[in-house]
């Protein structure tokens, strides 16, 4: 069964095209490094409307990484290329807020 590895930027980026362009490039070119990755798939905000009250999230950035079963995610997060997408972090552009590191199994339904 699949597992996503979802890492969740909750928070404003100084500057939110420098921020996601660099993500996109630079670090995705780290994470490509990680055993058994399958892919790497960047979720930004959009304007859109609702017709119904809900509470509307934070999420500036989600990264969400795919990987076949836990066993090939653990590898990963072990890896070189982990460490150093971590160390990356610090040349990330200026970003205020909170960033939720979180593994989910998979379950498609349609």
């Amino acid at each position: 069964m699949a597992v996503s590895y979802l890492v969740r930027y909750e928070g404003t980026p100084e500057d939110p095209e420098r921020f996601h362009g660099y993500y996109a490039t630079t670090h995705a070119r780290i994470l490509q490094g990680m055993p058994g990755i399958r892919s790497l798939i960047l979720h930004r905000p959009i304007a859109w409307n609702d017709p119904f009250p809900v509470q509307a999230g934070a999420v500036q950035l989600l990264a969400q990484m795919v990987f076949e079963s836990s066993a090939d995610l653990d590898r990963a997060l072990a890896s070189e290329a982990r460490l150093r997408a971590r160390e990356d972090f610090a040349n990330f552009p200026p970003f205020t807020g909170t960033v939720r590191h979180q593994a989910l199994r998979q379950e498609v339904i349609f």
